[in-house]
């Protein structure tokens, strides 16, 4: 997990029916923020059992080239790619939905982002026995602005505001080859067979940003006229880019220790 509590402080909000959190990087504790972040990054980008067959076939040179030939090299991609990350985390560890997959595994290149949702994340509703979904756009940004949380609006708002059904037949894909059969069966009775009412969905902006979010995402909740409750969670760093870089650099040199 990428100990958000160990590294950042939080303030929560209401605006009207949707909930909004910021989490602050404090400035003493940043290093402990890279040394955690840097510690799951891997996992996002290669499944555990192949870094260890790796590791066993191959030693630990291949598993820690493995893990660097999946890595982007630029620094817009890795910013967008933490961010991603950085939601998937959060929402595992915190919102009560849990991501299924990790959808940067399965990148065309590593230094193309990924078009579609960036995270769809599952929940089972008790009392229906049927699923609920947290549709998530991630932005990261140094200097985030008002076109960047419009941009994520309306990737959230396509498909009239319903994951789509060629992210979620990608994700039973992908569990159907992870050995998980009962969850991709779900998101199949969801998708072809008993549909995803718009109640059963709600939205999660998460934005990673250099400047405060607070604002802004207060505006972006604010102006959303449609039916489906909002989270928008910040998560604010100082020195965004070289932040980023510091996570990036870590997880090589860690790879590359003895």
């Amino acid at each position: 997990m990428a100990q958000f509590n160990d590294w950042c402080s939080t303030t929560d909000g209401k605006v009207g029916n949707h909930h909004r959190r910021v989490m602050t990087g404090q400035a003493a504790m940043l290093d402990t923020g890279v040394n955690a972040t840097a510690a799951i990054v891997p996992g996002h980008y290669a499944s555990e059992e192949h870094v260890a067959r790796a590791l066993a076939r191959l030693g630990k040179p291949a598993a820690a080239a493995l893990i660097q030939g999946k890595l982007p090299t630029t620094k817009q991609i890795r910013s967008g790619d933490l961010g991603e990350i950085y939601a998937t985390e959060w929402i595992d560890a915190h919102s009560g939905y849990r991501a299924p997959i990790k959808r940067l595994r399965w990148k065309d290149h590593r230094n193309m982002a990924m078009r579609g949702e960036d995270v769809i994340a599952i929940q089972l509703d008790a009392q229906t026995q049927r699923l609920r979904f947290l549709k998530t756009e991630a932005k990261s940004r140094a200097s985030l602005t008002t076109k960047v949380l419009a941009d994520a609006r309306a990737g959230l708002d396509k498909d009239g505001g319903l994951p789509s059904a060629h992210a979620l037949s990608f994700i039973s894909e992908r569990l159907l080859g992870m050995g998980n059969p009962t969850l991709a069966d779900a998101i199949d009775d969801a998708l072809l067979k008993h549909g995803i009412p718009v109640q059963s969905v709600t939205h999660l902006l998460f934005v990673f940003s250099g400047n405060a979010p607070d604002a802004l995402l207060t505006a972006a909740l604010q102006g959303y006229p449609g039916p489906i409750i909002q989270w928008g969670i910040g998560l604010r760093v100082d020195g965004h880019a070289s932040f980023v870089g510091a996570v990036y650099d870590k997880v090589i040199a860690d790879g590359n220790k003895s």
